[in-house]
C-alpha cells in the first residue's frame, strides 16, 4: 500500500531514529529527543537501549504540557534550566529550544513545503510576494526570504515574534527583510484586501484552537473557511496556497475542498510524514497545495 505523502526532503540536522509505543526518539542537531507522540500506536522498532540515551525525554505533567528532563552524561546543549542550540536548513539557522508544550520550534515535516515555496519563488521573473499566516518561529518565513520573497509574516504570539526575529539574525538576515506583524491572522487578511494587496503565495498552518493579540479566538472548524474565502481576494493570477494542519480532525479531503473553493487550478493533498532511518514514517499531520499559473514540472522536481 503507498499512502498519498508528500515526500520528505533531506534535512542534515534531523533524524526520526524510532517511534511507538505513543512516542518518537529524534536528532535535531547533536541532540537526541524523547517526547509523546499520539499516532504512534506500534511498537518500537529500536530496543530500549538506544531510547534510554536520549539526551532530553518530556514528562508530561497535565493535558496542557510538562517538562524536559536531561539524562546524566546527556550532550552539553541539553543541559541547563532552559536548553538552546542551533540546527542548520540550506541557508537558515533555526534556535531549537525544548518547550513546556513539547514543541521545540522547528517542524522538520514542513521540509516539503519549504522547498516546494523556494522552487516557485525562483520560477518566477518578478520578486515573488508572500504572506506567512500563523507564521510561528519564522523557518518558513526566513527561507522564503533567503529564496528572493518579499515576505509577511504574522502571528499572534509576542513570544514567536521574538523568537523569528532571533532566528531571521541568526540566518544573517538584515533587520527589514521580513515584514514581521503581531496580530490574529484573519484580521490581517481582511485588512490587507483592504488595502488591495496581492501575493504570490499564502502560507497556512493554524493550529486547533488558539487566542490572538487582543483576545480574538480561534478554532479551526469555525475559522479556517472564512479565512480561506478572504486570502483568495489576496491571490495574484499567478498563486501558490499552502494549507496543513496537525491532530485536527479533518482529512486531506478536507483540506483540498477548502482549496478548491479558490477557483480554477491545481490541487494535490495528503499526509506530511518524517521519514525514519528504521524505514517506517510518521504520520505528522494533513495537508493540501493550490497551485495557479506554474508549471507542474516546477513545483514536483
Amino acid at each position: 500500500m503507498h499512502p498519498a505523502i508528500f515526500a520528505p526532503v533531506a534535512f542534515d540536522d534531523h533524524a526520526l531514529l524510532d517511534s511507538g509505543g505513543g512516542e518518537k526518539l529524534e536528532r535535531y542537531g547533536p541532540v537526541v529527543l524523547r517526547r509523546p507522540d499520539p499516532q504512534a500506536v506500534w511498537s518500537r522498532a529500536l530496543d530500549a537501549s538506544h531510547w534510554e540515551r536520549a539526551d532530553l525525554t518530556f514528562v508530561r505533567e497535565s493535558d496542557r504540557g510538562g517538562r524536559w528532563e536531561a539524562r546524566r552524561g546527556a550532550h552539553a546543549a541539553a543541559l541547563g534550566h532552559e536548553p538552546q542550540w542551533t540546527i542548520s536548513f540550506a541557508e537558515g539557522r533555526f534556535a531549537v529550544r525544548p518547550t513546556p508544550f513539547k514543541h521545540v520550534g522547528v517542524f522538520p515535516e514542513q521540509a516539503p513545503n519549504w522547498v516546494a515555496v523556494s522552487r516557485a519563488a525562483r520560477s518566477l521573473a518578478e520578486r515573488p510576494r508572500l504572506l506567512n499566516l500563523f507564521g510561528y518561529t519564522g523557518v518558513a518565513s526566513i527561507l522564503a526570504a533567503q529564496a528572493g520573497c518579499e515576505v509577511t509574516h504574522v502571528d499572534a504570539s509576542k513570544t514567536s515574534i521574538a523568537w523569528t526575529r532571533e532566528n531571521a539574525q541568526a540566518s544573517g538576515l538584515a533587520p527589514d527583510a521580513l515584514r514581521i506583524v503581531l496580530d490574529d491572522a484573519l484580521t490581517y487578511v481582511r485588512r490587507e484586501v483592504r488595502r488591495n494587496a496581492r501575493y504570490h503565495v499564502v502560507l497556512l498552518d493554524p493550529p486547533h484552537y488558539g487566542r490572538g493579540p487582543k483576545g480574538e479566538k480561534w478554532q479551526f472548524e469555525d475559522g479556517v473557511a472564512p479565512l480561506v474565502a478572504a486570502v483568495r481576494e489576496l491571490l495574484d493570477e499567478r498563486a501558490l496556497v499552502i494549507l496543513s494542519t496537525y491532530a485536527i480532525g479533518c482529512t486531506p479531503l478536507t483540506l483540498a475542498n477548502l482549496l478548491g473553493e479558490i477557483g480554477p487550478g491545481e490541487i494535490e493533498a495528503g499526509e506530511l510524514a518524517l521519514a525514519s532511518t528504521t524505514g517506517r514514517a510518521l504520520p505528522a499531520g494533513f495537508c493540501a497545495r493550490f497551485t495557479r499559473g506554474f508549471d507542474a514540472s516546477v513545483m514536483s522536481r
